[in-house]
């Protein structure tokens, strides 16, 4: 054989060998994408399988389920009809990626999707022993007229108002008084920066009398205070709530303002509700909240969002709650889907009946 013809042969048998090399490592950088993908969706759609409720990004991201669902749906589409043109292209991984990324992509899409038809988007009226009222009234944006009238309406006994100060509570209870429901203010302020956005709850008399517990602290920056029961026949101890954002800067104080809620409910036993803008759904707080249930959960309308006011419920976000020790059961829990008043949280309204 000619050198030239041995040359040429050579070169080829270099050129096969060196493409059987490199089809290998396509599948496995593939197979990695696939991985990491898989992953990534996982964390999305359940990340409390990997203690991630509470991650940077992973947070915000499943605070918002329903849109979520929408996102990972239209990103499945968009990869199967890449993967449907690239078909025609046999032997390249990119169809083979472009598939399994739909498919990975389309179940967390499912899966969002069945998580919150679990949690459910609405409950009845109900009757019961105890009503519980949230809203955080945005500092004033509620007007107290609008706030008694809705609690008046709501037949509720126990309002908690994140972002309503003492006057403004005053006001409330005036007014709540007018059409012959007597209701006692509270309020507290927090030390520092925050200081200009306190937290208030008003109490029916027939429930009971409360002095703030003030041995029990309180979330950090926001305020949250602890009631506990001198008189009456209500629970022994009434929180209003109201724990950071989960913003970049404040992640640690969010998560520390769940903990104070998680070690309340322990400490406070099985007699307590609690109330307010938690600024969490129960996906970040479904490990912390051991000694309590959340009434939307236990009263299957998890799922209507309170925030913002302005979004259908379907897509806001559940991040006001009302949370019950086990000596409450919740008999039915409603997202007030009406004029928020100015605020850009809708209030919660929970029936609780004693165990």
């Amino acid at each position: 054989m000619p050198r030239s013809a041995e040359a040429a042969d050579g070169q080829s048998r270099g050129s096969r060998v060196g493409a059987s090399r490199i089809v290998p490592m396509r599948r496995i950088l593939v197979l990695v994408a696939l991985v990491l993908a898989g992953l990534a969706v996982l964390l999305l759609s359940w990340p409390q399988v990997l203690g991630a409720q509470r991650l940077i990004g992973v947070a915000q991201l499943i605070a918002f389920r329903a849109l979520l669902a929408i996102g990972l749906g239209a990103l499945a589409l968009l990869a199967g009809v890449v993967a449907l043109l690239g078909s025609r292209r046999r032997g390249r991984p990119e169809p083979v990626l472009s598939l399994g990324l739909a498919v990975l992509l389309a179940l967390g899409a499912i899966l969002n999707c069945a998580v919150l038809m679990a949690r459910g988007s609405s409950s009845g009226a109900a009757q019961g022993d105890l009503v519980v009222m949230a809203w955080n009234a945005q500092g004033g944006a509620t007007s107290p007229a609008t706030i008694a009238r809705v609690a008046a309406e709501s037949g509720a006994d126990v309002v908690s108002l994140p972002e309503t100060d003492e006057e403004a509570a005053a006001e409330v209870a005036r007014l709540l008084s007018e059409r012959g429901i007597v209701m006692t203010p509270h309020t507290v302020r927090a030390e520092g920066a925050y200081d200009w956005i306190p937290t208030s709850v008003l109490i029916a008399d027939d429930v009971g009398a409360y002095d703030l517990d003030t041995s029990a602290g309180s979330t950090p920056g926001l305020p949250s205070g602890l009631w506990r029961r001198t008189a009456g026949t209500g629970p022994e101890a009434i929180v209003a709530a109201h724990p950071m954002p989960p913003l970049p800067d404040s992640m640690d104080g969010w998560e520390a303002g769940l903990r104070w809620v998680a070690e309340v409910c322990r400490s406070s036993g099985p007699d307590v509700v609690i109330a307010g803008d938690f600024n969490a759904t129960v996906d970040h707080m479904t490990d912390l909240m051991d000694d309590c249930g959340d009434a939307a959960l236990e009263a299957g309308g998890a799922a209507s969002g309170t925030w913002p006011a302005d979004a259908p419920s379907w897509i806001s976000s559940p991040i006001d709650h009302v949370l019950l020790g086990s000596a409450w059961t919740a008999k039915g829990v409603r997202v007030l889907d009406g004029d928020p008043g100015g605020s850009d949280h809708r209030p919660i309204v929970a029936v609780l009946g004693r165990q």
